[in-house]
C-alpha cells in the first residue's frame, strides 16, 4: 500500500478493519461450536463410561485422544481469535487518531518526563493530549524509551537522514505495523526489555565444568540404582546416590535460585521479543539503517531471535517444575539445577550480544511508530535538515497535536531573515499555540520524523522554551524567580550550542513592573541573539514592541490580531507582520460586568 492521501489511509484502515471484524465473528461462532461439542463430548464420555462399567480402557483411551485433538484445535482457534482481535483493535485505535479522538486513549508517557528539562513540559511533550500519546504505537517497553530519548536529545543531521530514510521506507508497510501490534498484544502489558539486558551481562553464578558434569551425572546414578533396589537389589547404592544428590542440590541452591529468579524475571516476555527480532531478521529492506538494524540481530554467535527463542524455552522448561505431578520427578531429576546450568552456559555464549539485540528491537520498534504516523499524516512533509549558521524556515506551519482546522502560518527565522520575532497580541489570540506549534515541528525534525507544514528547513538547534514556568513552594520560589532560572538555563544553552538555538518565549518576564520588564528583556533577547540563537519572544506589552524597531534587521515584530464583536473576542489565528495596534482587554472587561472606568 502506498498511502497519498488521508482519505487512502484512512480508507485502507476501514477495509481492513471490515475484514479483521468479519474474521473475528466467524472465530466467534466456531469457538462457541467447539466449547459446545468438548461439553457434550465430555458428558458422553462419562454416560459411556458409566454404561461400559468395569472394562471401559479402550474407550477411556478413544475419548482422550478425540478430547485431546479437539482441544490442541481449539487452543489454536483462540490463538487465532486473539489475534484477529488484536489486529481490530489496532485499525480502531488508528482511525481514533486520523479523526482526532485520541487524546486521553492512549499512553501519556508520563514516566518519561524529566525534571527540569528545557522543553518538554512547556511543549506538552508527555502527559494527556501530549506528542508521546499521538506517536507512541510502540509494542515494547524498550521502544517507548527510545521514541521518549529521541523527542527529548535532538539528532545530528546524519542521523536524522538515516532515520528519515528508514521511516520513508517502513510508510507503505501496514502489515509489519499490524504485526507489531498483534505481537505486543499477546503479552499483559508493553514489554520490557530492560531486566533481560541487565541480567545478560551479570558475572557468572554457578561453579564451572566439573560441578556441571556431577549435575549431570549423579542424577542419572540416582535412577540407576533407585530402579535396580526397586527390582530387589540392595538399598546401599540408592540411599547413597540421594545422599550425594541431596548434598549436591543443598549446596548448590542459593546460587541456583539466583539464576533461576533473575531469569523468571528477565524472560518474562521473551517470546514477543524473539517474535520482534525475527521479524527484524526476515525483512529485505533497502535503507542503511534498517540493514544495520537486520545486520546486529544476525551478528555475534547466531542469530538472535533463534538464541532468544532458545532461552524462552528454557524459561518454559524451568516453569514446568511448579506442576504438582512433575515435581517429584523434577526433584529427582536436580531439574532446576539442571536447567540453572544450561541457562548459564546460555548467558555466557550470548550474555554480551543481548543488549545490542534489544536495542535494535527497541529501534525498530520505534521507527514502526514513527512510520504508522508518517502514514496517517500524508500531507506532513520530511524537514530539510542543513548547516550552521542557525535558521528555520517553515511555511504553512501548524500544531500537530491539534485538528485539522488548527490555522497555519509561516515563519523564517536567521540567516537572511531576522533572527528574533517578537509576537504581540491579546491573550488567546494564538500566541502560546503558536510557540508550541513551531517548537513541537522542531521536535519532529530532529527525530527524524515528518512535521505539519507544506516546507520545512531548519539547521541542527538545541531548544530552550520558557512557556509554562510555575512557582515552587517546595524550593520557595516565586513564578518570576523560576522563570529567570529558566532564562538563565536557555542562556547557556545559547552559550555552548555550537550549532546555534531556538528559544521559545512566552510572556518574557511578566512577573515584574514595566520599567524593569523592558530593560531586562532587551538584554536578555540581545545576550541570546549573541551568541548565534534565533527564536520568538511573545508579549501583550506593547512597549515591548519597540525594541524590534531599533534591531532591524535582526529583528522584527509581528502579531496575532483579535476583533471585539457582539460582546466577545474573535480571532483568526493568522500571523501578520508589525506589532499589534489594537486593546481590547477593557472592553472585554466590561462585557463580563467589571466596572473599569467609562468606555
Amino acid at each position: 500500500m502506498s498511502p497519498t492521501s488521508s482519505l487512502s489511509i484512512e480508507s485502507e484502515y476501514r477495509s481492513r478493519l471490515a475484514l479483521r471484524q468479519q474474521a473475528l465473528v466467524r472465530m466467534e461462532r466456531q469457538h462457541a461450536r467447539i466449547a459446545a461439542m468438548r461439553l457434550v463430548l465430555g458428558l458422553g464420555g462419562i454416560a459411556v463410561l458409566l454404561w461400559l462399567g468395569l472394562a471401559p480402557w479402550k474407550t477411556l483411551a478413544s475419548l482422550v485422544m478425540l478430547f485431546a485433538v479437539i482441544a490442541v484445535g481449539h487452543g489454536r482457534l483462540l490463538n487465532a481469535r486473539d489475534r484477529a482481535r488484536s489486529a481490530v483493535t489496532f485499525y480502531e485505535r488508528g482511525l481514533t487518531r486520523m479523526q482526532h479522538r485520541w487524546p486521553g486513549t492512549g499512553d501519556p508517557g508520563d514516566r518519561f518526563m524529566p525534571v527540569d528539562h528545557l522543553y518538554a513540559a512547556d511543549l506538552d511533550l508527555f502527559g494527556k493530549g501530549s506528542l508521546f500519546e499521538l506517536l507512541a504505537t510502540c509494542r515494547t517497553e524498550a521502544g517507548r524509551a527510545t521514541l521518549a530519548r529521541w523527542m527529548l536529545s535532538p539528532a545530528d543531521p546524519d542521523e536524522i537522514r538515516a532515520r528519515q530514510a528508514a521511516i520513508q521506507e517502513l510508510i507503505p508497510d501496514v502489515d509489519v505495523r499490524e504485526q507489531l501490534a498483534v505481537e505486543g498484544d499477546q503479552m499483559r502489558t508493553g514489554v520490557d526489555s530492560a531486566p533481560l539486558g541487565r541480567w545478560a551481562l551479570t558475572p557468572r553464578v554457578l561453579p564451572g565444568a566439573a560441578t556441571e558434569w556431577l549435575v549431570r551425572v549423579i542424577p542419572v546414578v540416582s535412577l540407576v540404582t533407585v530402579t535396580w533396589a526397586w527390582q530387589g537389589g540392595h538399598p546401599a547404592p540408592a540411599l547413597v546416590a540421594i545422599g550425594v544428590q541431596l548434598v549436591l542440590a543443598g549446596v548448590l541452591r542459593p546460587r541456583v535460585l539466583d539464576v533461576t529468579q533473575a531469569v523468571e524475571t528477565a524472560s518474562r516476555d521473551l517470546s514477543v521479543v524473539g517474535g520482534l527480532a525475527h521479524l527484524v531478521e526476515g525483512r529485505s529492506d533497502s535503507s542503511e539503517r534498517l540493514c544495520a538494524l537486520r545486520g546486529s540481530l544476525a551478528s555475534g554467535r547466531g542469530h538472535g531471535s533463534r538464541a532468544i527463542a532458545v532461552l524462552a524455552q528454557l524459561a518454559t522448561l524451568l516453569a514446568s517444575r511448579r506442576n504438582m505431578i512433575f515435581a517429584l520427578v523434577a526433584g529427582l531429576l536436580m531439574w532446576t539445577t539442571q536447567l540453572a546450568f544450561l541457562i548459564e552456559r546460555w548467558r555466557g555464549r550470548h550474555g554480551q550480544d543481548v543488549p545490542r539485540w534489544l536495542e535494535a528491537v527497541a529501534e525498530f520498534d520505534a521507527l514502526c511508530a514513527l512510520a504508522g504516523y508518517a502514514a496517517e499524516h500524508p500531507s506532513h512533509v520530511f524537514p530539510d535538515v542543513g548547516p550552521p549558521p542557525a535558521h528555520l524556515e517553515g511555511v504553512d506551519v501548524a500544531h500537530p497535536l491539534l485538528p485539522d482546522t488548527a490555522v497555519a502560518n509561516t515563519v523564517s527565522l536567521g540567516k537572511s531573515a531576522p533572527a528574533l520575532l517578537i509576537v504581540s497580541g491579546s491573550n488567546m489570540s494564538g500566541k502560546s499555540t503558536f510557540l508550541r506549534a513551531l517548537g513541537l515541528n522542531v521536535v519532529l525534525a530532529q527525530m527524524g520524523a515528518p512535521v505539519r507544514a507544506s516546507t520545512f528547513r531548519l539547521s541542527p538547534l538545541a531548544v530552550g522554551a520558557s512557556i509554562r514556568v510555575l512557582d515552587s513552594l517546595l524550593e520557595g520560589h516565586s513564578r518570576f524567580y523560576a522563570e529567570i532560572l529558566r532564562l538563565k538555563h536557555i542562556v547557556d544553552l545559547a552559550r555552548r550550542s555550537e550549532g546555534g538555538a531556538l528559544f521559545l518565549l512566552d510572556e518574557v518576564l511578566s512577573g515584574t513592573n514595566s520599567h524593569d520588564r523592558r530593560q531586562g528583556a532587551e538584554g536578555l533577547l540581545r545576550g541570546l541573539i549573541g551568541f548565534g540563537a534565533i527564536g520568538l519572544a511573545t508579549t501583550h506589552d506593547l512597549a515591548l514592541g519597540d525594541i524590534a524597531d531599533g534591531w532591524a534587521p535582526q529583528a522584527a515584530n509581528v502579531h496575532f490580531a483579535d476583533a471585539f464583536d457582539g460582546g466577545s473576542l474573535a480571532f483568526d489565528y493568522v500571523l501578520r507582520t508589525g506589532p499589534v495596534r489594537t486593546s481590547n482587554a477593557l472592553a472585554l472587561m466590561r462585557s463580563v460586568g467589571l466596572e473599569v472606568g467609562p468606555a
